[in-house]
């Protein structure tokens, strides 16, 4: 099945440059690529490639590296230095296998890297792919673009509401009144600017996980499904092998020497094990395509009937790659202990955020606390899930809770400091590392999205646990416009018991 047409605009307004010094693999790629569509333009060399985009700049670019007098790097190299045609999308086309030569690829600023002789999906996938991410990416600037718009205007009445003040200073009581209010309407129009980026950021992202998922899974789901029958055909064949032994033990001496060249015994023993490598292998990309497709909910409008558990796997997987043994770490262990509780009525894909949030933090205080203990460290993230019918925020007695606790023996937070950690751009972590908005944004979809509970405990040096409540029915709207000061209420929770027992 080939992709969908690119969403940069119709297939017919995608104007692609291809650049091969070898006639006969230009006029082929170009047929096919035109016959699906596209506007196709055609380079011999790379210097005419260049005259090409210098004269009207292609969407995307089909790069042969081998060619005389200018290969593809050089071509890339130079397209790359010049600030009009540096966003231009450049998949590489080559024979050449090595990873240095790919890296290199990479390195000059490739987008893609196709090794030939490629399949005709394959190469219409990528330029698919690539021209939807380029898609993205100019939505994406033009989004910045109206934010800096905005930016100015909201510099300019700045300016206009200090030239004010200075006018106004005759009257002190008056002055004093007006300055508050002028600052907390710049406050919140500064914080509602931000969680616009984060919640665009975060849209973008799931859109990409979402698509990346889906087109992984029609190849994966092909794979996946086709390798019983190849297990089947094997088994057939080894069986029809085993027969000629038995009844034709003296074969041809030509037969007997391709079977010693072959190493036939060991293939019949070792092919099965190749088999049931691969169907490890791409049971392990189906449930990444799974879980990827189940986080990228963010556009859900609406509160639904979800299983919490599966959000919290789902995100687990998605961070496998950071809590597994690294080369500076041993792996981080992951406790579940997944109580009996009923489906929530919630908003699945801001709940995953929140998941993520919350996961990686505590990630993130194991590797501060490996940097500075001495002694072996076991690092351990626990969570767990329970039903609960009690809660001493609200009136309620008959409302009942999930409660989901994720706690870690990292590093601890200070008293100080916890008073703050849902405060808007309050952080601990670097420049660079944090922004001070994803426990706020969680607290946010906790309590002002879900009206539930987040809560937070710690001791230096023993680890974090965090606490959530979910009420089992959500109100399908909730009035989000405000944002309400977040106060850590006394809590049950117990580092002794929770954490230490780990």
């Amino acid at each position: 099945m080939f992709p969908q047409s690119p969403s940069i605009a119709s297939a017919s307004n995608v104007d692609i440059l291809i650049v091969d010094d070898e006639p006969t693999n230009l006029r082929v790629l170009s047929t096919i690529v035109r016959s699906y569509g596209y506007q196709v333009r055609q380079a011999i060399s790379g210097i005419v490639a260049l005259r090409a985009v210098q004269i009207q700049p292609p969407d995307l670019i089909l790069l042969d590296i081998m060619m005389p007098e200018m290969d593809g790097y050089r071509v890339c190299e130079q397209l790359k230095f010049n600030s009009e045609t540096k966003d231009i999308p450049i998949i590489f086309l080559s024979s050449l296998v090595s990873g240095m030569d790919k890296a290199k690829a990479f390195q000059l600023g490739g987008a893609d890297y196709i090794t030939k002789p490629f399949q005709v999906e394959e190469v219409l996938v990528r330029i698919d792919y690539q021209l939807t991410l380029r898609t993205l990416q100019i939505q994406l600037q033009q989004k910045n673009n109206r934010l800096r718009e905005q930016n100015e205007r909201l510099k300019q009445e700045i300016e206009i509401r200090q030239q004010t003040e200075v006018e106004l200073r005759r009257s002190e009581a008056q002055l004093q009144g007006r300055t508050q209010q002028l600052q907390q309407a710049l406050d919140e129009l500064k914080l509602a600017q931000t969680q616009l980026a984060q919640s665009e950021k975060m849209s973008s992202l799931g859109q990409i996980a979402a698509g990346i998922a889906h087109e992984i899974n029609n190849p994966i789901g092909f794979i996946y499904g086709n390798l019983d029958y190849a297990s089947e055909y094997m088994e057939a064949l080894i069986n029809i092998i085993n027969l000629y032994n038995k009844y034709y033990p003296q074969p041809h001496p030509e037969i007997a020497k391709r079977i010693q060249v072959s190493e036939l015994d060991f293939v019949l023993k070792d092919f099965p094990k190749v088999l049931k490598s691969m169907l490890v292998g791409a049971e392990r990309i189906r449930d990444i395509v799974l879980s990827m497709r189940y986080f990228s909910g963010y556009d859900q409008a609406y509160a639904q009937q979800e299983d919490i558990h599966i959000g919290l796997d789902s995100t687990l997987i998605i961070l496998q790659s950071r809590i597994k043994e690294q080369t500076n770490r041993v792996a981080i262990e992951v406790k579940k202990e997944y109580g009996e509780i009923p489906p929530v009525n919630c908003y699945s894909g801001r709940l995953n955020q929140v998941f993520m949030n919350l996961l990686s933090n505590a990630i993130d205080a194991i590797e501060e606390k490996l940097e500075v203990v001495e002694e072996p460290f076991h690092p351990i993230i626990k969570i767990c899930t329970q039903l609960s019918n009690s809660s001493k925020q609200f009136q309620d007695k008959n409302t009942q809770w999930v409660e989901i606790r994720i706690a870690d023996n990292g590093i601890g937070i200070a008293p100080q400091i916890q008073r703050s950690i849902f405060d808007p751009f309050f952080t601990t972590k670097p420049v660079g590392k944090g922004t001070g908005l994803g426990l706020f944004i969680s607290y946010s979809i906790i309590v002002e999205q879900h009206n539930g509970q987040l809560q937070c405990n710690s001791e230096v040096g023993k680890g974090t646990e965090i606490l959530i409540r979910l009420p089992i029915e959500v109100p399908q709207s909730l009035d989000v416009s405000t944002t309400r000061k977040v106060k850590i209420a006394p809590s049950s929770l117990s580092l002794e018991s929770d954490i230490g027992e780990m």
